[in-house]
């Protein structure tokens, strides 16, 4: 069968179900909010009865603790990560794929970033690759999972508490993930999630939430969040320096209405997968990605593993074939900070490439981290983008897809 590619007919010709994540439910709910604000004459703001009804209810949704609603998944990070109040100088672990925002947070509190390799054949951190990373230095980990899918909690855990050091969960793209029957962040320390409009639930266009089991650290990253603010404490003053991070009762009335549908979103996620999984069991090059045992995913997207030693085309071809297919795809997801210029030329402040300079640092400043394992976690993966309303049609035509391009590039 000729490839669409080649000018052979699409498998899939029609268009694929929108996400459409905002409906009715969150107008009425805002417009509700407006209704309410323009009857009395007030105004909404923040740290107000929705914003604090959507932490509580974000809360009981992860087990019981304590939330805190920001204004984006890279604040979230930033508080996590002030609430530890860490010294300055210290080297915070992060992963080795994140977003930008999961990381320039720790030179913004005068530490120092260090990058930990991926586990074989995943995209997140390994307790091995932290191990060849750990000094006397380290005072924290920032532990990423990445496209939903959990790493490897319990090893990393043992490591930083045989170490007294804290582990902040980035939970940004892995809503309602679990890992051995737990949430994912609810394992470590504290956590962060981004809510923007483009995650599993969202809190209008940005946003994000910091979580916690421990309620001196909620103190702290309220305070953080919030100039630091006096909350909890007997004092009149602000008490430490902090930013406006603050989220609100807008976001959190449309996050309230979001964190109803999360149950529906992930379970309908999981149900594609599994079923394109089976579907696809019998092709020789294409697998999907590897996950630490007993975890479940909640797809932010789909990790496929592809053995160009059995193809005639490199990786990049047998996408754009499968994308010319109709399905929606990407031959590569590489946000690897050892590879921005930002974190290479050490660009923060002015030109001082400040904290790595600082007299005081006895750590090795000019480091390189290669990340092989996560190079080659890179380049034998590619990307199916999909989403909840994708369903037995859609599994279908992926499926087919899959199958014709395979066929016609298999040696």
């Amino acid at each position: 069968m000729l490839l669409a590619i080649d000018g052979g007919d699409k498998v899939r010709k029609t268009s694929l179900p929108p996400r459409g994540l905002f409906g009715e439910e969150e107008r009425s709910a805002v417009m509700a909010l407006f209704d309410r604000v323009i009857e009395t004459g007030d105004v909404f703001g923040y740290n107000g009865p929705e914003e604090q009804a959507y932490e509580r209810e974000f809360a009981e949704f992860q087990g019981g603790g304590y939330a805190d609603l920001v204004n984006s998944g890279t604040s979230a990070i930033f508080v996590a990560l002030g609430a530890l109040q860490i010294e300055p100088l210290s080297e915070v672990i992060v992963p080795p794929i994140t977003d930008p925002g999961g990381v320039m947070p720790v030179p913004m509190l005068n530490c120092i970033p260090v990058i930990a390799d991926a586990y074989p054949g995943s995209f997140n951190m390994g307790p091995e690759q932290i191990e060849e990373v750990l000094t006397d230095r380290t005072r924290a980990i920032i532990v990423a999972h990445i496209a939903g899918e959990p790493a490897d909690m319990d090893p990393i855990m043992e490591i930083a508490r045989s170490k007294c050091i804290a582990v902040i969960e980035d939970c940004a793209q892995a809503h309602r993930a679990t890992y051995k029957g737990r949430l994912v962040g609810t394992i470590g320390d504290i956590s962060a999630f981004s809510t923007m409009s483009g995650k599993h639930h969202a809190t209008g266009a940005q946003g994000g939430v910091v979580f916690t089991f421990n309620e001196d650290l909620y103190w702290e990253a309220k305070r953080f969040a919030d100039r630091g603010k006096p909350f909890n404490t007997s004092f009149s003053t602000n008490v430490r320096m902090g930013l406006n991070l603050n989220g609100n009762d807008l976001a959190a009335v449309i996050g309230r209405v979001q964190l109803r549908k999360l149950p529906s979103i992930i379970t309908n996620r999981r149900r594609f997968v599994k079923a394109l999984a089976e579907e696809i069991k019998n092709l020789k090059s294409i697998s999907p990605g590897w996950m630490p045992p007993d975890s479940e995913s909640s797809y932010w997207f789909v990790r496929i593993h592809i053995d160009c030693d059995k193809l005639k085309v490199s990786k990049e071809a047998f996408v754009n074939a499968l994308s010319a297919e109709g399905i929606p795809c990407s031959a590569s997801y590489r946000p690897m900070p050892s590879e921005a210029k930002w974190f290479i030329e050490r660009n923060t402040y002015g030109k001082s490439c400040y904290p790595w300079t600082a007299p005081e640092y006895k750590g090795d400043r000019y480091k390189v981290f290669t990340c092989p394992n996560c190079v080659d976690s890179v380049e034998s993966h590619f990307i199916l983008h999909i989403n909840e309303n994708y369903g037995d049609q859609e599994v279908a035509d992926f499926a087919q897809a899959l199958y014709k391009v395979e066929k016609a590039y298999l040696k």
